[in-house]
Formats: C-alpha cells, sequence, structure tokens
C-alpha cells in the first residue's frame, strides 16, 4: 500500500540532491512513540520506504510537488499520514513545502499469469559482502585482505545482483510476512523475468549529522509474469518495502506504471523514475 502526498512549494527553491536523510527524519518523527519507534537505527529494513519529493526539478512558489510512502502495513502508513495531517509544513532541508492533500493508493502486480513491469524511482543500492567477492570473480578494491563492502556495478554481471536482490527481499519477508509463508527463495523461479538496466550514477548522502558517503547506485526496469500466488506476494512486497539496501533513506522504491496511461498513479510513477541531472553518471 502506498501513501501519496500531493505538496505545494511555500516558497521558491532550488531542487536539493540530498533529500534522503532530510526526509527520512520527518517520517521517522511521524513514528516516535508509535509501536514503530523501535525499527529506528536497528540495522534491519524499516518495513517502507519513500520517494523523493518530485518531480526533481527547481519550484517556484505555489508549483505543485508529490511524495509517496509505501509500506506493507496500513497502520504505520497512518501515523505518517496522522503526522502529516496535524503539521503540514514539511520541511526538506531547504525546500519548503506544504501538505495539500493525503490519499491511500493500492498497488498490485496481478493475479497469476499477469505480466508487468516495475520501474525504479529511485536509485537501487547493492553492496556485496566483502567475504562474498572471491565467488563472483570480483577483486576487491583493497585487495584480497579487504573488508568493506563493494558496491555493484555493471562489470560485476548480473549474478550478484540478483543474489542480493532476493537475499535482501528474503530479509525482508522474514521480517514482515507471516512465518509460515515460503520466502523469495524458497521458491524456484527467479523474481523477475527481465532486468534492464537503465544507468548507474553516484550520489552523495548524508546518513547521519556528521557523515555523508557517495553511493554508487543503479535504475532500472525490471519485466515479470506472476506465476502463483506465492511469486505475487514476493513482487507486491518488493513494490511495499524496496529493493536493494537502505530503503530508509529512500532508496530502492518501485513503481508500478498502468499500461492505460490513465494520469493518477501513472503520473507519479514516471515523475519518481528520473533522480536529479547532478547526479554522477558512473560509467
Amino acid at each position: 500500500m502506498r501513501l501519496l502526498v500531493e505538496l505545494s512549494a511555500r516558497a521558491a527553491y532550488a531542487y536539493q540532491n540530498d533529500w534522503h536523510r532530510k526526509l527520512a527524519g520527518r517520517i521517522w518523527q511521524a513514528l516516535r512513540d508509535t509501536p514503530y519507534d523501535d525499527r529506528h537505527d536497528n540495522g534491519e529494513p524499516p518495513g517502507f520506504v519513500f520517494s523523493n519529493p518530485f518531480p526533481p526539478e527547481d519550484a517556484a512558489a505555489g508549483d505543485s510537488r508529490h511524495l509517496l510512502v509505501a509500506s506493507p502495513d496500513e497502520e504505520l502508513l497512518a501515523y505518517v499520514a496522522d503526522d502529516l495531517q496535524r503539521d503540514r509544513e514539511l520541511n526538506v532541508g531547504e525546500m519548503p513545502l506544504y501538505v495539500d492533500r493525503l490519499a491511500p493508493l493500492s498497488t498490485d502486480v496481478g493475479e497469476p499469469g499477469s505480466e508487468g513491469t516495475l520501474e525504479t524511482g529511485t536509485g537501487v543500492l547493492v553492496r556485496i559482502p566483502p567475504e562474498r567477492c572471491p565467488d563472483y570473480g570480483i577483486d576487491h578494491p583493497q585487495g584480497e585482505d579487504g573488508d568493506t563492502a563493494v558496491y555493484w556495478r555493471p562489470e560485476h554481471t548480473m549474478e550478484p545482483f540478483r543474489t542480493q536482490i532476493e537475499n535482501n527481499l528474503d530479509r525482508k519477508h522474514g521480517l514482515y510476512a507471516p512465518d509460515h509463508l515460503p520466502g523469495p527463495s524458497d521458491r524456484s523461479g527467479d523474481l523477475f523475468d527481465g532486468y534492464d538496466l537503465l544507468k548507474t550514477f553516484a550520489v552523495p548522502v548524508g546518513v547521519t549529522d556528521r557523515k555523508r558517503l557517495t553511493y554508487v547506485l543503479s535504475k532500472w526496469r525490471f519485466e515479470y509474469t506472476v506465476r502463483d500466488d506465492h511469486h505475487r506476494r514476493h513482487l507486491n512486497l518488493a513494490l511495499d518495502c524496496g529493493v536493494g539496501e537502505r530503503n530508509s533513506l529512500g532508496l530502492g522504491l518501485l513503481n508500478l506504471p498502468k499500461p492505460d496511461e490513465d494520469e493518477t498513479e501513472p503520473a507519479t510513477s514516471r515523475a519518481t523514475s528520473e533522480e536529479s541531472t547532478e547526479a554522477q553518471r558512473v560509467e
């Protein structure tokens, strides 16, 4: 499920690339003193993901903007919605916004046999643990004794990307799905039928008040055919929780464009599919 937040600019602003942590702070504020407060900085996927304020461009006072927050937990989204209704000023760094309207959105990849495409709305972060680098034939940049994770790049081939994405979704399934249901790796077949890499790029992200990291991210178009009800559930979990790492910073959001070109959900899906042009491309 998703929460669509319709916004307007309270004043003119220049779009900021470092929206990730500032927007995350407002969402965690909404979850403070709720049953979800203990998810903050606990090292586990948070069970939600969100978009950048989009479209990602400079704004004049009064311009319309949008925000999406997704989660498999409707109660979590209700807490976020309640906070945004009570305090309608939404300041994302130097981008002063006002919450005009909130609306729930339902997303579903479709019944078994359905075919479709999922597009990454924000960059996907995949890090390969150093101990797995030899398995994939990856030379660690720090040598054989390197102890840091390696950002996935196209030259690393698709195997580590697919494996890390599935392992990450397994982790989310273990946290936010019923225990008796099989996770993605318990079922045969790939999560997606096709992986169309659109681009890789580097973007600086503030991860704490004093620490900034430059993440290597990737943008994708994933094709799928729903094999059965379990596969449908796994794909919908990816829609609700995001793919890859650092979803709590808004990374890994997926969108489900509709084929009928209806201008409600597809417009938001397409708008979130492009990051700022100032991000550095990684060849």
